[in-house]
């Protein structure tokens, strides 16, 4: 490749890490590119470009752009999930997934959500959530808010997850300690209500009649 050929990728690669927040890296090495291009169209249909990158190149795109955490994820062969401001974190978080368990070669190695640097671990927790829709009806149909707040949750954009995510977890978690409070309280009320049953008192036995002698005893 020659030297503008590389400026020109290292610039594109630049601007890109700037403008997207959200974007998974994987080790695609073992894959071959039927596999490549499959998952690619996959990726694409939920909002997400898959790139083929080199480490050298990206370390330099990575270092123009101030993206400190993706350059300890360049080791080896790299190949990044970029995400539209429009795409779907979960279904791209799903498709690498179901693609890395699928193969068994390609590796996640982890990426950003939202900015945020996330391990492998987060993006295979990210797998397992519903689509961003249905996470949304589930929020909204728990939480009790100001009409403001609910509006602002529908038009807010799709790859907002961060925060939806932990709204989520917090109305589990707070789901969680009401039931449990209320099975304590519950419990504790049964022990204040409950009489301890005394067991009756054993009837005093009647003293046996002697039987009648017969005249073959009396003899």
């Amino acid at each position: 490749m020659k030297k503008e050929d590389k400026q020109q990728v290292v610039a594109e690669l630049t601007e890109r890490l700037r403008d997207t927040e959200t974007l998974l890296v994987a080790d695609y090495r073992g894959l071959t590119m039927p596999q490549i291009d499959e998952l690619r169209t996959k990726l694409l249909e939920h909002g997400a470009r898959f790139a083929v990158v080199k480490n050298t190149l990206t370390r330099r795109a990575a270092e123009a752009a101030g993206n400190e955490a993706l350059l300890a994820l360049l080791e080896g062969p790299t190949a990044i999930a970029f995400l539209e401001s429009d795409g779907d974190p979960v279904a791209v978080a799903k498709a690498l997934v179901d693609a890395a368990r699928a193969t068994r070669v390609l590796e996640l190695r982890g990426g950003m959500l939202e900015g945020r640097p996330v391990e492998a671990a987060e993006i295979e927790s990210l797998a397992k959530l519903p689509p961003v829709d249905v996470l949304r009806a589930q929020v909204l149909g728990a939480v009790t808010a100001p009409l403001t707040a609910i509006v602002g949750l529908f038009t807010a954009p799709l790859q907002n997850l961060h925060g939806l995510i932990d709204a989520r977890i917090e109305q589990l978690q707070a789901q969680g300690e009401t039931s449990e409070a209320d099975a304590q309280t519950a419990e504790a009320q049964a022990e204040e209500t409950a009489e301890p049953q005394q067991e009756p008192e054993p009837e005093p036995e009647s003293e046996s009649e002697p039987e009648p002698q017969t005249q073959e005893e009396e003899q």
